[in-house]
């Protein structure tokens, strides 16, 4: 049968089609866990998101996007947060079940993309997602940013690590549909990822992630910007 745009949701659909699909590579990068990457490396959470907590953010209900092999959602658990995570990749969430299971908690895993997870409405206390949105085509955002609105609890926060422009490339929003690829994901200036943010969210915090040693229990890489908010409402 022909396809056709007859809404909205038909029209994110060809755009996907564009560009590269994203489950099949997801399943490849977790294939091997010995592989030469930084957050495979460390078991503990971001830099970032442990100080948050160490400041006095205390979520009861929180839901992590992009969760990969569980470091953070894991940590949130160990918090006290009632946690879900979401991935798309088959495999990083059984690494994520079995860590979370070495640790005795029970934590909500899914194998969903969260345009398709469904849930609660104005139910997160936090959401926190780490290397989702820089992977995002840009097409997506809108739908992704309308996501977090109707997830989160009347002030409720956000945080997010995503590529600055040390780690990849500060592609244009044209450019991704003209080339037909993100490159391996789009790394974002300063003020390009304020202004996604800043209509809907107080920005309470915004600086690059701090580098820390492999031998440390923490993840940090400066070549991401980390970012803490508030909705607005």
């Amino acid at each position: 049968m022909e396809k056709r745009i007859l809404d909205y949701e038909d029209l994110l659909e060809m755009l996907d089609d564009l560009l590269r699909e994203p489950k099949g590579f997801w399943e490849n990068f977790y294939e091997e866990r010995n592989k030469d990457i930084p957050f495979f490396k460390v078991k503990g959470p971001d830099e970032n998101l442990a100080e948050y907590f160490s400041k006095g953010l205390s979520p009861q209900k929180v839901l992590e996007v992009g969760c990969g092999p569980g470091r953070n959602a894991i940590y949130m658990a160990q918090q006290g947060c009632h946690v879900s995570a979401l991935d798309i990749s088959e495999k990083a969430i059984m690494w994520a079940k079995e860590r979370a299971n070495e640790e005795g908690l029970k934590i909500n895993f899914q194998c969903v993309s969260l345009f398709d997870f469904e849930f609660e409405s104005y139910s997160y206390d936090f959401i926190y997602d780490c290397g989702l949105f820089h992977h995002l085509p840009p097409h997506r955002r809108l739908t992704y940013l309308n996501f977090i609105k109707k997830a989160l609890k009347k002030d409720g926060h956000f945080g997010i690590v995503c590529f600055n422009t040390d780690g990849a490339a500060n592609t244009s929003d044209w450019d991704v549909y003209k080339e037909r690829t993100l490159k391996g994901g789009i790394g974002y200036t300063e003020e390009r990822l304020k202004e996604i943010f800043a209509k809907d969210f107080y920005i309470k915090d915004f600086r690059r992630m701090k580098r820390m040693a492999e031998s440390q229990d923490l993840f940090g890489e400066d070549f991401l910007w980390t970012s803490y908010m508030q909705i607005k409402n």
